[in-house]
């Protein structure tokens, strides 16, 4: 079942996700959204992560800051229908969500489907990495992502510059050959504005001077793809798809190659264990 959100023409939805937790989704999701409302732009936040996490962000928001609207969608309210809990006021230009862990392959479509923006971040253990390899390979053969299309970009998330743990990381960010949109330093000053409800944009000047200028990044590729029009291929969902011919207005794109035949850094034997300098 594919997932429908209510909406209108002039929604731009922005998708943050990665199957393994703790990578980070939740701090890209609210930030990005803190960064929206503080411009002034009607901005929501649609949480699926059973832990919820963004919703008690956005509950912790003090009230004079700039409004965002959120909707708890991994709860289920039986006295409502789904499409009626989902939907989007008429004046929300932009939605960001923060989708749930453990997501299985043939669940990616229900989220990429129609996405503006596809972001994904990721740590620099091997853990995480050998995660993200699958993720990419899930998201480019079975929800059909395509990388000429340039809606998916990596983040590169926590990391401790000038480590090999970084180091690593960054060659095989490089492999996928998908951009890696910003590279975000392990910073307390995202704790510190999680828990005021905050984003980090909205701290003191100085205080997150660095922290922001990460972002600049990061910004700039989201306001680009939110400014390019979505192709049939982006709105169709591919599942539903096999079998059918292609729309006449989709352009002709050849099919992207299966990522797992791409060629990643190879193993360094003399590499410590990720994390160690």
């Amino acid at each position: 079942m594919l997932l429908n959100i209510p909406g209108h023409s002039e929604l731009r939805k922005i998708v943050v996700l990665n199957p393994k937790g703790g990578s980070g989704k939740t701090t890209i999701a609210i930030n990005l959204a803190a960064y929206f409302a503080v411009g002034g732009r009607r901005t929501a936040l649609m949480d699926f992560d059973p832990q919820g996490s963004t919703m008690r962000w956005a509950r912790n928001r003090p009230q004079e800051r700039p409004y965002i609207y959120s909707v708890a969608a991994f709860e289920h309210n039986p006295r409502v229908t789904r499409s009626f809990q989902l939907r989007m006021p008429p004046e929300i230009r932009q939605l960001i969500i923060d989708t749930p862990a453990a997501l299985t392959a043939q669940r990616l479509t229900q989220f990429t489907r129609g996405a503006h923006a596809i972001l994904v971040p990721v740590l620099s253990s091997d853990m995480d990495i050998h995660a993200v390899s699958q993720l990419m390979a899930d998201l480019l053969l079975v929800a059909k992502v395509s990388r000429r299309m340039g809606r998916l970009g990596v983040i590169a998330n926590r990391v401790r510059e000038n480590t090999l743990a970084y180091r690593r990381l960054m060659r095989f960010l490089e492999a996928l050959q998908i951009p890696i949109v910003t590279v975000l330093r392990d910073s307390q000053n995202y704790v510190h504005a999680a828990e005021q409800g905050l984003g980090i944009h909205e701290l003191p000047h100085s205080q997150a001077l660095k922290d922001v200028e990460a972002w600049a990044p990061l910004i700039g590729w989201v306001e680009q793809r939110m400014a390019t029009a979505l192709t049939a291929r982006d709105l169709r969902s591919p599942l539903a798809a096999v079998g059918t011919p292609r729309p006449a207005t989709e352009p002709s794109v050849r099919p992207d190659p299966d990522p797992r035949e791409a060629a990643l850094p190879p193993a360094r034997t003399g590499d410590p264990p990720a994390g160690k300098s």
